[in-house]
């Protein structure tokens, strides 16, 4: 599929402006969000996201567009345990509710920029490499692997080596000084507790795009759909955030229903390489993805609604890749905090 420049202009543009209309709605007016406003600008960016896809399988066929809402159903379920993240590490940090959008449209800046990166990484190592099929193939089975090995668990945001690293180089105030990242406190210039939250966030972006991006290559091989579908995918985080945050802890097979996609697309994406050494090989469609992706996601979320439903004090957790330690004496995981929305 060719792409010409003016059409990569006019979709970095359209996404630059609602890039920029959701920095004006989070930054310039710190406000606490009201699950009204939430679910508004929530259907929005979704009702976009559809827009595009519809407008863009019109113009390149319903294949590519297949591709890029396969791609855009992956990269927005991943999204969501992006969310559960940001729950963690607001709660962690008691960020205060009227900088919490702030924190998130850094988050989503921060995404932005890193996935772009590594698509473009991405793109160049598929196209000069066939063996990174099978490399990115076998990356995504190891991490269904240790997600579903650690599904039960949170990842360990104060012992992050980001984290740690700030907080033992620079001086840390302890209060939020108005929502500055830095400060000037008893004749000495310090950061705040939101300059090590973006930290912390910066950290969690990179490997969610490490994660992210080849899951989304597994889909589709063209950089261009890999790129809107995570763009847009992001792009509604900031709302949604305020509006799921209630339920996300209801999700409490969403990990191990993740688990399962990034182990069918691995196999996926190690069965094309196979294919390209021997043609007689099978290979696994884009419709055949779409089904399996989405009816995965609908039997996740149906089985958590019931198991929340007859265990309330289940909850969700977004599972790491690699096993936390424990937090306290008994040697058990301290309890998620009340410093979030």
């Amino acid at each position: 599929m060719e792409v010409t420049a003016v059409g990569w202009a006019l979709t970095i543009g359209v996404i630059l402006a609602l890039l920029a209309l959701d920095l004006v709605l989070g930054t310039v007016r710190p406000h606490v969000v009201s699950f009204r406003e939430a679910t508004i600008w929530s259907v929005f960016y979704i009702a976009v996201a559809l827009v595009f896809g519809l407008v863009f399988a019109g113009q390149v066929g319903w294949g590519y567009g297949a591709e890029y809402f396969a791609g855009y159903i992956v990269e927005k379920s991943l999204s969501v345990d992006n969310l559960f993240v940001f729950v963690i590490i607001v709660s962690t940090f008691a960020v205060p509710r009227e900088h919490q959008q702030r924190v998130l449209a850094f988050g989503i800046i921060a995404a932005l920029v890193l996935r772009a990166i590594f698509i473009a990484l991405g793109a160049a190592l598929l196209s000069l490499f066939s063996f990174m099929f099978l490399i990115f193939g076998l990356l995504l089975l190891w991490t269904a692997v240790q997600l579903y090995r650690h599904r039960d668990q949170d990842p360990d945001v104060e012992n992050n080596v980001l984290v740690r690293t700030c907080r033992r180089v620079l001086p840390v105030s302890d209060t939020y000084v108005g929502g500055r990242l830095t400060a000037r406190v008893e004749g000495r210039w310090v950061v705040t507790p939101l300059f090590v939250v973006f930290i912390a966030i910066g950290g969690t972006d990179i490997l969610f795009a490490l994660d992210s991006i080849p899951a989304v290559f597994g889909v589709t091989e063209q950089p261009y759909i890999v790129f809107t579908a995570n763009a847009f995918a992001l792009l509604g985080l900031r709302p949604l955030f305020f509006l799921v945050t209630g339920l996300l802890d209801r999700l409490v097979y969403l990990s191990s229903g993740l688990a399962l996609i990034l182990a069918f697309i691995g196999v996926k994406l190690v069965l094309h390489w196979a294919h390209d050494l021997s043609p007689g090989l099978p290979q696994i469609s884009t419709a055949v993805s779409l089904a399996v992706i989405g009816g995965v996601l609908a039997l996740t979320t149906a089985a958590s609604l019931i198991k929340s439903r007859r265990d309330p004090a289940a909850r969700a957790h977004p599972g790491t890749l690699i096993a936390t330690p424990p937090h306290d004496a008994s040697g058990e995981h301290q309890p998620r905090g009340d410093g979030g929305p």
